[in-house]
C-alpha cells in the first residue's frame, strides 16, 4: 500500500498540538518585530512564512525566546485570582504561544526537508529542550487545576458545541500527558520524555544517514538490462548530480529502488539493491538503530505503567479510535488470513512464469523477485505493462489532474504565485481559493535531495481558525520524485500517482477546514480518523474524468486509450496480496511489540523474525518498514502502536467510496456536498464517530474494505 503520510509535528507541541500566542510588551519593544520566525506571518494571499529572512542558524534563538514569552503567557493563565471560566483558562490557552508556534512550524520544516549537518545538529540539542518545555506545561499543577475546574463545570456553563469539545480536548491532552500524577513521578515523566526526544531524533538521523550513505551504482549497460529508457535517464541524472558521469545511480530510497526491483533482469543487482535497501538502520555501524529501538521501547512502556496504562499501545490507541489494541487487532486479523492466501496465489503465478523462463536456471521466487515477476504476471493476466501506462503519467499533469478534482469536490482553484518566499528553489506555492474568495496556501516540493526525508508526506503549517481572527490554512506536499533535465517532463509510477492523490487527500482536509478552534481544526483528528480523507481521496485518480483529461502521453499529448484505462480498471485487485501484506505485517509487529512485556531488553530484530512466524508472514515478502528504518513508529510517537490507522481509516474509506458508487458518480455534486459538511470542514469539532455517520447516515460497514480489496467476506 502506498500510504506514507507523516504529519511532521513538533515535539513541544504536546498539550494542545501547538500553542499560539498573542503578547503586550514592555513599551518601547517587540521582540517579533526583528525576527521573522516569531513575527506574524502578514502580506498578501493571507500571510505567509518569510523564508526569504530565515537562516538555520537562527532557529535556535527563536525557539528559545518563543518559549520564553509562552512562559509568561502561561504563568499569567496559571496564577490568575479569578475564578477559572472558558474565556480566561481554555480560551486564553488556545490564543497562547503563537511565536513559539510559528518558530516551531519552520523548525519542523527544515528538519524534514533541509536537514543538512548543521541543521541535525540544531535538531538534537533542541529535542530534548522542547520535550522539556511540553512537559513543564503539562506538569504546571496551578495551571491543570484551572483546566480541570472548567471540565469539571463544563455541564453547568453555557458552552457551544464546539466550546465544550475543546474543553474535553484540552482536558484529556493534559490528563493523558500526566498532569495528575504527583511530584515524584512528574520528574521521571519529565526525564523518560526528554530521552526519548533524543532518540527519537537519533532514530531519523540514523534513518537518513544510510540513505544518504548508501548507493548502488551501475557501472555499464549490462547493468540496466531490463530497465525502461525513462528511468535509465533519471538514474543518468542521479549519478551525474553526484559527480559519477557516465554511471548511473540507484539511491537507497523507495523512490529510486521500487522502480529498480520492478524492472531490472539483473537477478544479481535486484538482490543487492533490495538488501541494501532493507538494511537501512541495521548494518552494526555507527547508524545501527536497534540498540535505539529497543531503548525507546522501554522508555514508552515504564511511561505507560506511570500514566495508568497497561502498555503504550494500550495509552495510544485509548485516544483513538479503536480504543484498545485488541479491537485494532481484530480487524488487522480479519484481513490478514484473506490477505496471506491473496498472496499465495500470487506468488504461485509468478513461479510459473519463472518456471516457464527458457535458457534460465530454475530459482525460488525470493522477496527481491516479488515485484520483478509480478510485473509479467500483470502483462501475461491482463496485457497490462506499466511501462505503457508511465508515459501517461506526467508529474506535472497529475499535479493538475488533483486541482481539477478538487475544484469539481469542492469547488477550489489553485493559482501559483510568484511573489511568496520559498526555502528552496524547487518548491513552488499555489493560492487557493472558492468564488473568489481566499482559502489559504499550498506548497510543493516534488523532489529528493539531501537533507530531505524519504517517502511522502503532507505537512500543516498553519492551521485554520475563526477565533481571534480568521486565519486560512496553509499547507504542504512533499515527495521524492527524481528531477529530470531541465524542460523534460517526470514520469511517475502508478502507485506514485496514487500517493500524490493520497497526500493531497490530506491537503485537502486541511484546506476545506471550517472550524472555530484551531486546536479543533484541520487534520487535528484522532489517529486512525486522519487518514480517512487522504485514502478517499485515492479513488479519484483512476475515474475516466480524471485520466482522459490529464493522462496524456508525454511525447503526443494524446490521452490515454479506452483500451488501456479499460486493462488498468480490470487490475484493480492485481497484486492486492501483496500489497496487503506488505503494510499489515508492519502494522502488526507494531500492535504486538507495542504490547509485548518489558522486563528484558527487546531485541527488535529478533521480535520480527519471531512474529513474522506466528503470523505466517509469507517468505517472499518482508515488512513494509523494517524495524530499524520504521521512522512512523520510532521517530515519534505520532504513529507507534497508530500504524493500524491506515486499516481501520480504510474501513470507513471503502464504505464511503460505496456512497459514490451509489450516487453512479464520483464527481456526484450532493454527494460531495455532504462530504465536504459532514467530514472535510469540521476537523475534530465532533467526534469522528458522529462525523461518519453524519455522512453515511450510519455506523461503517465494515465488510465493505472486504469488497474494495477484492477479497471473500465471512460473516
Amino acid at each position: 500500500m502506498q500510504r506514507r503520510a507523516l504529519f511532521k509535528t513538533t515535539a513541544a507541541a504536546v498539550v494542545l498540538h501547538s500553542f499560539r500566542s498573542k503578547l503586550s510588551w514592555p513599551k518601547g519593544t517587540n521582540p517579533m518585530t526583528d525576527d521573522p520566525l516569531l513575527s506574524p506571518w502578514t502580506g498578501a494571499h493571507g500571510g505567509f512564512p518569510r523564508f526569504d529572512k530565515i537562516a538555520a542558524k537562527d532557529i535556535k534563538p527563536a525557539l528559545m525566546k518563543g518559549m520564553d514569552l509562552n512562559r509568561t503567557e502561561i504563568a499569567a493563565i496559571a496564577t490568575a485570582k479569578d475564578a477559572a471560566t472558558f474565556e480566561n483558562t481554555i480560551a486564553a490557552l488556545e490564543d497562547g504561544g503563537r511565536p513559539f508556534g510559528r518558530a516551531s512550524a519552520v523548525f519542523n520544516i527544515f528538519t524534514s526537508t533541509m536537514n543538512d549537518k548543521d541543521m541535525q545538529a540544531v535538531e538534537a540539542e533542541m529535542a530534548p529542550i522542547l520535550s522539556a518545555f511540553g512537559d513543564e506545561i503539562t506538569q504546571n499543577e496551578q495551571l491543570f487545576a484551572r483546566v480541570k475546574a472548567v471540565y469539571d463545570a463544563k455541564d453547568k456553563l453555557k458552552l457551544s458545541p464546539e466550546q465544550r469539545r475543546l474543553v474535553e480536548v484540552t482536558y484529556r491532552s493534559f490528563a493523558r500527558r500526566g498532569a495528575a500524577l504527583g511530584a515524584k513521578d512528574k520528574v521521571r515523566m519529565k526525564e523518560i520524555n526528554g530521552k526519548l526526544a533524543s532518540l527519537y531524533t537519533k532514530f531519523s538521523q540514523n534513518e537518513l544517514a544510510d540513505e544518504e550513505g548508501f548507493t548502488l551504482t551501475l557501472d555499464s549497460e549490462a547493468d540496466l538490462a531490463g530497465l525502461p529508457e525513462t528511468l535509465k535517464e533519471s538514474l543518468k541524472t542521479a549519478a551525474a548530480a553526484k559527480g559519477l558521469k557516465g554511471k548511473w545511480l540507484i539511491t537507497n530510497t523507495r523512490s529510486s529502488m521500487e522502480p529498480f526491483l520492478t524492472y531490472s533482469s539483473r537477478r544479481d543487482l535486484r538482490e543487492k539493491g533490495w538488501r541494501m535497501w532493507i538494511s537501512r538502520g541495521d548494518n552494526n555501524d555507527a547508524h545501527d538503530n536497534k540498540k535505539v529501538i529497543s531503548d525507546i521501547l522501554a522508555l514508552r512502556a515504564e511511561r505507560a505503567k506511570l500514566l495508568g496504562f497497561t502498555s503504550h499501545a494500550h495509552w495510544i490507541v485509548d485516544d483513538n479510535m479503536a480504543r484498545t489494541p485488541d479491537a485494532a487487532m481484530a480487524l488487522m486479523l480479519k484481513v490478514w488470513k484473506a490477505a496471506v492466501a491473496r498472496a499465495h496465489e500470487e506468488v504461485a503465478d509468478m513461479q510459473k512464469v519463472a518456471d516457464a523462463e527458457p535458457g534460465k536456471t530454475k530459482i525460488k521466487i525470493e522477496p527481491w523477485d516479488y515485484r520483478y515477476y509480478a510485473e509479467k504476471v500483470r502483462k501475461a493476466k491482463y496485457d497490462l505493462d506499466q511501462n505503457e501506462v508511465k508515459p501517461y503519467l506526467q508529474l506535472e499533469k497529475l499535479r493538475e489532474a488533483m486541482f481539477w478534482a478538487a475544484g469539481q469536490l469542492y469547488g477550489l482553484t489553485f493559482t501559483q504565485l510568484k511573489d511568496v518566499p520559498v526555502y528552496q528553489p524547487d518548491v513552488r506555492v499555489f493560492e487557493v481559493t472558492r468564488d473568489g474568495k481566499h482559502v489559504g496556501l499550498w506548497y510543493f516540493d516534488p523532489y529528493a535531495r539531501d537533507g530531505k526525508q524519504s517517502g511522502a508526506w503532507m505537512n500543516e503549517y498553519r492551521t485554520q481558525e475563526n477565533f481571534k481572527a480568521p486565519l486560512a490554512s496553509i499547507v504542504s506536499n512533499n515527495s521524492n520524485f527524481v528531477k529530470g533535465k531541465p524542460g523534460e517532463p517526470v514520469l511517475i509510477s502508478w502507485d506514485d500517482a496514487t500517493t500524490m492523490f493520497h497526500e493531497f487527500g490530506h491537503a485537502l482536509h486541511g484546506l476545506n477546514s471550517n472550524v472555530h478552534y484551531p486546536t479543533l481544526a484541520g487534520t487535528n483528528t484522532k489517529r486512525d480518523f486522519v487518514e480517512f480523507p487522504s485514502q478517499l481521496n485515492e479513488h479519484w485518480l483512476p475515474t475516466p474524468e480524471v485520466l482522459n483529461k490529464f493522462a496524456l502521453h508525454y511525447e503526443t499529448g494524446k490521452p490515454m486509450p479506452a483500451e488501456l484505462l479499460a486493462k488498468i480498471q480490470k487490475a484493480k485487485h492485481f497484486n492486492e496480496g501483496f500489497r496487503t501484506v506488505e503494510y499489515l505485517s508492519a502494522a502488526i509487529y507494531d500492535m504486538k511489540i507495542h504490547t509485548a512485556p518489558t522486563d528484558k531488553p527487546i531485541d527488535p530484530s529478533e521480535f520480527e523474525k519471531r512474529t513474522m512466524k506466528e503470523i505466517g508472514m509469507p517468505s517472499e515478502i518482508v515488512m513494509r518498514h523494517r524495524p530499524t528504518q520504521f521512522g512512523h513508529i520510532f521517530s515519534g510517537d505520532g504513529y507507534s502502536a497508530g500504524y493500524y490507522s491506515y486499516i481501520w481509516a480504510d474501513t470507513l474509506t471503502a464504505d464511503a467510496a460505496e456512497a459514490f458508487e451509489e450516487a453512479k458518480s464520483y464527481y456526484d455534486k450532493p454527494t460531495a456536498k455532504r462530504l465536504y459538511e459532514s467530514i472535510m470542514s469540521v476537523g475534530n469539532s465532533i467526534p469522528p464517530e458522529e462525523a461518519f455517520r453524519k455522512f453515511r447516515g450510519r455506523d461503517v460497514d465494515t465488510d465493505a474494505l472486504m469488497r474494495d480489496r477484492g477479497f471473500p467476506v465471512t460473516k
